[in-house]
């Protein structure tokens, strides 16, 4: 392959991995935001919904909109200083703002007839993937006409500029039925008696979307896919990691594990970087020979140590995604029995989106090895020079906060 030929080769594969390891990653991590709201019916009549906001998502949002300057003095100082007591007393202290805000932007229906809410109680500071979160109880007073109640929510819009693609993640046990529902922008509303395909697709987007917005998880997928010569391999590597963040996630709707996310994102973001530095190794350890690596094999296929190596590491660090996933759903308390089968579905989506990454790249990479066993290694081997520089860099970040 010619000089000119391999830079042009290593200038689009490293503006590819930097285009992806830049807006994605800002857009995933610190300008999107998810809501949670759980939602019964009272025996007296009454629809109770705990809403739990992204706490200085919530003091901005609603000292902007409310025109509340003391909410937002208060509210960012304690945010700065870490203090969740003196989170939650600047919400109360200004508590008609905070729910003015929330119940403007958020409602209850029954059979199309609007709900009046009210708030049940004071704030309260929780945490969601490391970061604080106020719950807030709202009662709603419906007409007696029988049932047929419906959600809607526009919680943080992104007209706001704040954040873009807030997701509002809902479980419900109400008019005698119990589920979950993901809202968006897109999708804004459901209804308690909605048909299961509907559920089924907002879960399944929500995953598939999750993915595609992820771009951790995604470099961590080039990387396999560098690093796997045949497609025996990949599949391996592929079902491996299925396997492993499928189990975290059973064990995460059954409250067995709950691992703050201040542990999770840095293992995830490490995880990247070993598994393309595994790959890079090879490299260095065959002196760079393409024959001998790089070449889609024929004949008998079976794992040396290595290779079974790399499929426990897969393993262990699908595990550890597997954690990241459950926690844009919300999984992190005990016996979530009603998001199970949302993330179930949430977890469809999630293959479906991996699966198409691979029979889009893997061929491509396939047939240049074939054509060009000498293209191929330099392609592989930028791509993973590049996703494991990012790893290493989103890992020096989740540690040190820079």
């Amino acid at each position: 392959m010619s000089h000119r030929v391999r830079r042009a080769v290593i200038g689009i594969t490293a503006a590819l991995i930097g285009f992806l390891s830049a807006a994605p990653q800002a857009a995933a991590h610190g300008f999107s935001s998810t809501a949670y709201v759980h939602v019964t019916e009272g025996d007296d009549g009454l629809v109770r919904t705990a809403l739990k906001l992204e706490y200085d998502l919530l003091v901005v949002s609603a000292a902007d909109a409310e025109h509340d300057d003391g909410l937002f003095t208060a509210g960012t100082a304690a945010f700065d200083a870490g203090d969740t007591k003196a989170q939650g007393a600047a919400l109360n202290a200004h508590a008609a703002s905070a729910t003015s805000y929330v119940t403007g932007r958020f409602a209850v229906t029954a059979d199309g007839e609007a709900c009046t809410p009210r708030r049940a109680g004071d704030f309260t500071m929780d945490r969601q993937e490391g970061v604080p979160y106020a719950v807030l109880p709202l009662d709603w007073t419906c007409p007696e006409i029988g049932g047929g109640h419906a959600i809607r929510s526009g919680l943080f819009p992104d007209a706001e500029t704040y954040v873009s693609g807030t997701k509002t993640i809902v479980t419900y046990d109400l008019d005698g039925r119990s589920g979950s529902a993901a809202l968006d922008a897109a999708h804004p509303s459901f209804s308690v008696d909605q048909p299961w395909y509907a559920w089924f697709w907002e879960f399944f987007r929500l995953g598939a979307e999750h993915l595609l917005t992820g771009t951790d998880h995604i470099l961590f997928l080039l990387a396999l896919i560098a690093g796997s010569r045949r497609l025996r391999e990949i599949v391996l590597a592929a079902t491996s990691f299925t396997l492993a963040h499928s189990v975290t996630f059973m064990l995460a709707a059954l409250g067995a594990v709950d691992v703050p996310s201040r542990l999770v994102e840095p293992v995830i973001a490490l995880s990247i970087a070993v598994v393309a530095g595994w790959y890079l190794w090879r490299i260095r350890r065959r002196g760079g020979h393409a024959a001998d690596l790089d070449t889609a094999g024929r004949g008998h296929f079976s794992l040396d140590s290595a290779g079974w190596i790399r499929l426990g590491v897969v393993f262990c660090f699908g595990l550890v995604h597997g954690l990241g996933f459950a926690g844009a759903l919300g999984i992190d308390q005990a016996w979530s029995w009603t998001l199970l089968g949302s993330l179930l579905v949430f977890n469809v989506g999630i293959e479906v989106v991996q699966l198409s990454i691979i029979a889009a790249v893997f061929p491509l990479l396939t047939l240049l090895r074939r054509r060009s066993p000498t293209a191929g290694l330099w392609v592989t081997g930028t791509i993973s020079a590049g996703v494991a520089a990012m790893g290493l860099v989103w890992f020096l970040q989740r540690v040190f906060g820079i």
